[in-house]
């Protein structure tokens, strides 16, 4: 097990968690117009073939935020990726509006970039298997943070080499990745997101996997203990054009 995580770190993806915050329904409108429309199309034809969009779910009035999730082979893609659109004719006539967005009337109210590394036991993204309609799905963004580095990593390990992966996996909680942060506001922490077809389908899942006696014996041991000091949960819904 431990031989197999090394030797997948070293080929694991890097993600980009691009966080458009934002206040009114005009500011909305505008980001899913210009992501829709210019930027998904733009990373696609760069070499991005997946790109995930979601919204933080409308009932929820704290949080009004657009998250678009990037996933990456190299770190060096992300400055790449800057070049190329800067001299893509096509993605600077698409997204005009928002480019050129006058100073009083921005199309957000701050952006924020999360760098972040995959976890050995998911070197890579994966699209969920849902059954459900898109509208219905819910998607479960988690960051866990822990109150030192090496907290942080014994975390990390519980993922990888105590299979925490293997269980979510098992009770098919699909998975769309799990994931180290590299760079963020809030460290140090690691994130991972999780898919369901409805917020009943995610009730379920949880009650399994708080029974499951695997978790309860992974989660008793001494050497885990107090690994995570703050979790916070984002739901999300994935809009129409996100390929997750």
């Amino acid at each position: 097990m431990v031989a197999a995580v090394i030797a997948a770190a070293k080929d694991g993806s890097y993600y980009q968690l691009k966080v458009y915050h934002y206040k009114t329904e005009a500011q909305f409108n505008q980001l899913n117009t210009y992501l829709q429309q210019a930027y998904v199309p733009a990373l696609h034809r760069h070499g991005v073939k997946k790109v995930g969009v979601f919204a933080t779910l409308s009932a929820d009035t704290t949080y009004k935020r657009i998250y678009v999730f990037i996933p990456m082979k190299g770190l060096n893609k992300l400055e790449e990726l800057e070049h190329e659109l800067s001299a893509d004719q096509r993605y600077l006539a698409d997204g005009a509006a928002y480019l050129n967005a006058p100073y009083n009337a921005a199309p957000y109210i701050r952006i924020e970039n999360i760098l972040l590394k995959a976890f050995a036991g998911m070197p890579n993204a994966e699209v969920p298997s849902l059954k459900s309609p898109k509208a219905e799905r819910i998607y479960e963004l988690r960051s866990y943070e822990s109150a030192t580095e090496r907290y942080h990593q014994n975390k990390v390990d519980m993922f990888n080499i105590g299979d925490e992966i293997g269980l979510f996996k098992r009770l098919n909680f699909n998975a769309v990745f799990y994931s180290q942060v590299l760079s963020g506001a809030r460290m140090p922490n690691l994130m991972y997101m999780t898919a369901f077809n409805n917020k009943q389908d995610r009730d379920k899942h949880w009650d399994a996997f708080g029974t499951d006696p695997i978790w309860k014996a992974l989660s008793g041991k001494d050497e885990y203990k107090n690994n995570v000091s703050r979790n916070e949960t984002i739901f999300l819904r994935p809009l129409e054009y996100s390929d997750f």
